[in-house]
């Protein structure tokens, strides 16, 4: 299957998340669409859609991304370019913190994560999941990327204060929203789930 990603650490992570599948990165010349959409399992879809009229192979995609409740659910879909067109892991993470402080409350926030799968024949499913967790006001932890080094996850435990960043990626591949969504996916893919098609 095909990985409709051009980010390294996705496809990196995915492999682990499912490694019985034999993941590929997108091929040479293929280019996934503007990210748009209202939700983030239609642009998973748009992404699986396009790779897979591409190549005709079985495609996977994912979008996903972070709500934090102070903001009304952004940055949401618009995650990945939070901070501006082009703009850093640590820019858009300095703008997501820079406006919870500026609210002054509520901390709480979610990774949501919309994986697609559009399957060789065309048919299509999506599996959704999320992480629960509060977001801190000064990142910590060299591990992960985006939003992980000021995100702290509820499914650790209380008392537990690490970052996504800080944890091991076994860790945080048995609590995260993309991990949690994957294994959604392989019971799919093994015959276990039948989720209804989209």
């Amino acid at each position: 299957m095909i990985l409709a990603t051009g980010n390294r650490h996705k496809l990196r992570e995915m492999r682990e998340l499912l490694p019985r599948l034999e993941l590929e990165a997108m091929p040479d010349g293929v280019e996934l669409p503007a990210e748009e959409g209202e939700d983030f399992a239609s642009i998973a879809l748009q992404k699986a859609r396009a790779v897979h009229a591409a190549t005709g192979r079985a495609t996977i995609a994912d979008d996903s991304g972070i709500e934090a409740a102070a903001l009304g659910g952004r940055p949401g879909i618009h995650s990945a370019r939070y901070g501006g067109p082009g703009a850093s892991d640590e820019e858009n993470l300095e703008k997501l913190l820079d406006e919870v402080a500026a609210t002054g409350g509520d901390r709480r926030a979610a990774y949501r994560c919309a994986l697609a799968l559009v399957g060789a024949d065309g048919s299509e499913r999506v599996f959704e999941a999320r992480c629960e967790g509060r977001l801190i006001e000064v990142p910590r932890g060299a591990g992960g990327f985006g939003y992980d080094p000021a995100f702290v996850p509820d499914a650790t435990g209380q008392g537990d204060e690490r970052t996504m960043s800080e944890l091991s990626q076994a860790e945080k591949n048995e609590i995260s929203h993309r991990g949690a969504a994957a294994r959604l996916l392989a019971r799919h893919l093994a015959g276990e789930v039948a989720p209804a098609e989209r």
